[in-house]
């Protein structure tokens, strides 16, 4: 027994203190391999901040204490302030490169995007089919799916589909007008939510879901369900940052919920099968997906099936899936929080309201007081007033890209290695009095040709910039200009006293968007 206890000691004839030592090394070793890895950006020569052990740099996010914009926009005012051009921070573990010059952030998104081509965004195509979409996608999976894609977004395919975007506006009206007439204010995050939700569905999914008519309709359920972000969900997002993606794919973590999942893909699938049994044509971007799917590419035509035996098939029933759904990621949340920014600050500004509700009666007058693609287009003071909402509240406050080879940082001997990744903060930029004098004030004139050809190409990123830039802008910008004109048209705008001033941004949420309903009272134009 006496040969046995000694053998299962190591540095002293008692096994419960040599379990004390060990445990005590171990902790010793890891306490000091992370104080190592936490001075990554000091050893490579790039400014940093004090990072602590499990939150980096990030620990206000993590308590949800914050916003991710504003999170990053602190760094941003941080670095600049000491005459920095850029700085490396730490998500939890992860180190992240800030680049504040502005001739950086160019060469990162455009003239050196052959080492940034990727987003570093989670994916999993086995587990989790839905998260392999264009926003995702990688290396020259990116590039063929973009390729295979960019024809589906040009101004003819969007007159193609404007018919829709028209017809959801009746609804949109109807919810006004019951406002008006009953003297009650209106959510208009959740009309606009409303609103989008029908557009989506009918342009991107072939479905009629009328959530305007009725809120609890099983698409808007589920399409809320996409941007509810419960604890548990901030986590997964968190994990997603920090944690390196190998290491999810293996132990097979999925990102989106699992109902969600299951809703989308068997409304896809339905659709699917339903119009190509019956050859089904619509005006709709769901058409050319099934074009891509069963052609191999885009035509002008109707037919969505072909007699002739298509080698070069673009897309699987998932991968279809999967871009239905980023386009119902991208064009419902990002541009009902845009019109909702954009509604708030008019009800907060009214000479631009009456300024902005006067180009939209002149031009529709011009257009036989009929909503088309023409009249849209023929607005310029309407698209300064978006540019400035998306300069004072950029949807997406953060752009994020992951070094594919080791690259050198301009003017510098400082090498940034394959696979760090890089932090563009849109928001920080949007409101730095530098490039926007008074960035809190509401000023659509900022937009003006002379100002912005004066200001540097990159300081509004609302979209992104390069070869990344988002596929959709010009389906957001659309339709964020046809609910707008559909509105203001018919109703002039106030903030109601039901409104909780300041409005605060919504830290749980990682689209710049407000923690609270914004309330609007609205009046019938006679």
């Amino acid at each position: 027994m006496s040969t046995i206890g000694f053998n299962m000691t190591f540095f002293t004839n008692n096994l419960v203190y040599d379990i004390v030592a060990v445990f005590a090394l171990v902790l010793i070793a890891v306490s000091t391999y992370f104080k190592w890895h936490l001075s990554y950006w000091n050893r490579l020569g790039v400014p940093s901040l004090k990072p602590v052990l499990f939150f980096g740099d990030t620990k206000n996010l993590f308590l949800s204490k914050c916003t991710i914009g504003e999170q990053f926009r602190e760094f941003y005012n941080n670095f600049k302030s000491k005459g920095y051009k850029h700085g490396g921070i730490f998500f939890g573990p992860k180190p992240f490169y800030i680049p504040i010059d502005l001739e950086i952030i160019k060469h990162i998104l455009q003239k050196d995007f052959q080492h940034f081509m990727d987003h570093g965004f989670y994916i999993n195509e086995e587990d989790d089919p839905l998260s392999a979409h264009l926003l995702n996608l990688e290396d020259i999976k990116w590039k063929n799916m973009r390729a295979k894609l960019t024809p589906t977004f040009t101004s003819g395919k969007m007159k193609i589909m404007f018919q829709t975007l028209s017809d959801c506006t009746i609804g949109l009206i109807k919810v006004m007008n019951d406002s008006a007439i009953k003297h009650t204010s209106v959510d208009i995050k959740d009309v606009f939510g409303r609103f989008t939700t029908d557009i989506i569905a009918s342009v991107a999914f072939g479905l009629e879901c009328n959530s305007l008519e009725n809120p609890d309709a099983e698409f808007r359920r589920y399409g809320r369900r996409v941007f509810e972000i419960g604890f548990f969900d901030r986590i997964k997002t968190l994990l997603t940052f920090a944690i390196p993606h190998p290491v999810l794919r293996f132990f097979r973590f999925k990102f989106n919920k699992s109902d969600v999942e299951f809703f989308f893909i068997k409304a896809i699938s339905e659709t699917v099968n339903y119009r190509e049994a019956n050859n089904i044509y619509r005006k709709d971007f769901m058409h050319l997906l099934l074009q891509l799917k069963n052609h191999g590419s885009v035509t002008d035509d109707e037919n969505i099936t072909s007699d002739k035996d298509n080698e070069t098939k673009a897309l699987t029933l998932n991968e279809l899936a999967a871009q239905a759904f980023v386009f119902f990621l991208a064009g419902f949340e990002t541009s009902s929080t845009a019109m909702t920014w954009a509604l708030y600050e008019l009800a907060m500004n009214q000479e631009i309201q009456q300024k902005l509700r006067h180009e939209i009666n002149d031009v529709l007058n011009k257009h036989n007081n009929k909503l088309t693609y023409e009249a849209m287009m023929d607005m310029p003071y309407m698209e300064k007033v978006i540019h400035e909402t998306l300069r004072k509240y950029p949807p997406i406050p953060v752009l994020t890209r992951k070094c594919t080879k080791d690259y050198t940082i301009p003017n510098t001997s400082i090498q940034l290695n394959r696979g760090v990744s890089v932090s563009i903060p849109v928001l920080a930029l949007h409101n730095d009095p530098e490039y926007y004098p008074n960035p809190e004030k509401f000023d659509p004139d900022r937009f003006s040709e002379d100002n912005v050809k004066a200001r540097h190409g990159f300081t509004w990123l609302p979209f992104g910039e390069g070869p990344r830039i988002c596929i959709g802008l010009r389906f957001g910008l659309l339709q964020s200009k046809v609910g707008l004109t559909a509105i203001l048209k018919h109703y002039e705008i106030k903030l109601s006293n039901k409104t909780k001033l300041p409005v605060i941004l919504n830290p749980r949420s990682f689209i710049t968007s407000a923690k609270d309903s914004i309330w609007l009272d609205v009046k019938k134009i006679d």
